[in-house]
């Protein structure tokens, strides 16, 4: 089995903090793993043997299979509350905050989409207690696309009769990008970024910008 250095689609920049660097491949190796196999069909010895250790050895960075799945979702969630509140706090109006929320977080999700695809997909795999904490990240997420929309219809920017289920399907958008996304593809994550913007303005019937 070869050695993972990086993730399958150039994606170790979610990791880059990581350390010591034997924590770092397995958090990688756990990635490919899980977005290929899905983590119930994984074993820690597929994990250990991408990142070219033995399984004894990913015992001494993380206790179990679970606590690999919650770091790579801490991350992932973290940074997805990080790029909404930066747009939600941002300058402009509620279509330019919108706009570029979305464009931020379709392009995260295309860029890092093997790392998404884990992240956004196998959150009921994690335990109790895990899953608590990163649903309330996810609050924090939609709550920050709330905002935007409410106050586009709070300006009469947007004519949204329903803003927590307009709120789902604009997060559900994004989302979905790290399912099909391929870097082979015909557009790179700005493109389909920008696209998605252009497609969530009509959705809240603003202007196009």
């Amino acid at each position: 089995m070869r050695t993972v250095e990086r993730a399958a689609d150039g994606e170790g920049a979610p990791w880059g903090e990581v350390a010591p660097e034997a924590a770092r491949k397995l958090l990688v190796a756990a990635v490919e793993a899980f977005a290929e196999r899905g983590y119930h069909a994984t074993t820690t010895r597929d994990i250990a043997g991408r990142a070219g250790m033995s399984p004894a050895a990913l015992y001494i960075h993380y206790r179990t299979k679970e606590e690999l799945l919650h770091r790579i979702s801490r991350v992932g969630h973290d940074k997805a509350l990080e790029i909404l509140t930066a747009a939600a706090d941002g300058g402009g109006t509620a279509a330019d905050r919108l706009a570029s929320a979305v464009r931020s977080f379709v392009r995260w999700h295309a860029e890092q989409h093997t790392t998404a695809r884990v992240v956004q997909y196998e959150l009921d795999a994690l335990g109790p207690e895990h899953r608590a904490e990163i649903m309330e990240l996810r609050r924090g997420i939609d709550a920050a696309v709330r905002r935007i929309i409410a106050d586009g219809v709070r300006d009469g920017e947007f004519d949204v009769p329903d803003v927590p289920g307009t709120t789902l399907a604009v997060l559900s958008l994004c989302v979905d990008v790290a399912r099909w996304f391929s870097a082979a593809g015909a557009r790179t994550p700005d493109e389909v970024g920008a696209l998605y913007a252009g497609l969530v303005l009509r959705m809240v019937s603003a202007a196009d910008r």
